[in-house]
C-alpha cells in the first residue's frame, strides 16, 4: 500500500520516488507527491524528512528535518 497523505484541503496524495541521472552523471533519489499511485510509489516515508504543504496550493513536498 502507497504511503499517502491528506493535505488541509482534503485531497489525497501519494508518495513516489525514482532515482535521476544529474548533468554531472551523478545518480540521485527523488520523492515526490502525486494524486494517484502509480508504479513508482513506495510504501514508508524515508528516514529523516518531513512533510510540509505549500501554503498556496496545498500540494505536499517531503523536505530534511
Amino acid at each position: 500500500m502507497a504511503f499517502s497523505h491528506e493535505n488541509s484541503k482534503g485531497q489525497t496524495y501519494y508518495l513516489h520516488s525514482k532515482e535521476v541521472t544529474l548533468k554531472g552523471g551523478r545518480l540521485q533519489r527523488i520523492y515526490y507527491f502525486g494524486r494517484e499511485a502509480k508504479e513508482a510509489a513506495i510504501d514508508a516515508m524515508p528516514d529523516g524528512y518531513i512533510i510540509v504543504e505549500n501554503p498556496r496550493t496545498g500540494l505536499p513536498i517531503l523536505k530534511k528535518g
